[in-house]
């Protein structure tokens, strides 16, 4: 069950959506202030037409690194606000989308749909990123 809300709403991986209370996201330069710095992967705004990636993920493949910008870029452009992937605490991936308030075009709809499309058409990449993270970051396996 998805829930409205005028804060951002966290979309993850695994279909869960969870709220957050607080300050609306404007523009990806104000990432370090909103989101954990540590686990942002990357991120996008229709706002300011920009992509960001975490330069602690930049040892990333050139092709995951063109997926991932690719991705974000047309969901802002489709949809419009920001899309933000985050790691939760535990290694999951979460697709973040939010708009401004007074933002009339953004679809609201149309970022869940297009969250799950992401979900479904993305699951390998995302699984695997998932999985860099857990092993390269968090250390499991070792």
């Amino acid at each position: 069950m998805q829930r409205q809300s005028k804060h951002r709403k966290f979309i993850c991986a695994d279909n869960r959506i969870n709220e957050a209370n607080g300050e609306s996201v404007l523009d990806v330069s104000e990432l370090r202030v909103m989101y954990n710095e540590e686990r942002v992967l990357c991120g996008a705004s229709s706002y300011e037409k920009r992509f960001y990636l975490n330069d602690k993920f930049k040892n990333l493949p050139e092709q995951v690194k063109q997926e991932l910008q690719i991705m974000c870029v047309m969901f802002t452009e489709e949809v419009g606000g920001t899309l933000i992937l985050e790691y939760d605490e535990d290694g999951y991936l979460q697709l973040i989308t939010d708009a401004n308030e007074d933002d009339i075009l953004y679809d609201e709809i149309g970022s869940g749909l297009k969250i799950h499309q992401i979900q479904l058409d993305k699951r390998e990449l995302l699984e695997a990123l998932e999985m860099y993270y857990r092993v390269f970051v968090l250390g499991e396996g070792e």
